[in-house]
């Protein structure tokens, strides 16, 4: 991967937005360390760092509702990232396609 100047926040994470590659719908957003970032582009599926377990979190890998990855953008800020990415399954922990399933 090229050397991007990317902005994480003083705990070292960056947002990414997860989105359809074909529907364009926003399916979630979770936290990067620069170890998930790395293991998403080599890898080509989704990785994110949970806060509240502290630890490498693959997408997927226990629900099977993984995430292969089409294209990750970034910001013009370079403080967000953007991940197109073909779901097999469900994005939400719920069972909903979206995590962004309720209006406000």
């Amino acid at each position: 991967m090229d050397e991007i100047e990317l902005a994480y926040n003083e705990a070292g994470l960056i947002p990414c937005i997860v989105q359809d590659a074909k529907t364009k719908d926003v399916l979630m957003m979770a936290w990067m360390n620069a170890e998930a970032l790395c293991l998403t582009v080599k890898e080509r599926t989704m990785w994110f760092w949970s806060r509240s377990r502290e630890e490498l979190w693959h997408k997927g890998a226990t629900s099977g509702n993984t995430q292969k990855l089409v294209e990750l953008r970034y910001d013009c800020d370079a403080d967000t990232l953007l991940a197109l990415v073909e779901p097999a399954g469900p994005a939400c922990h719920t069972g909903e396609r979206t995590c962004f399933f309720r209006s406000l």
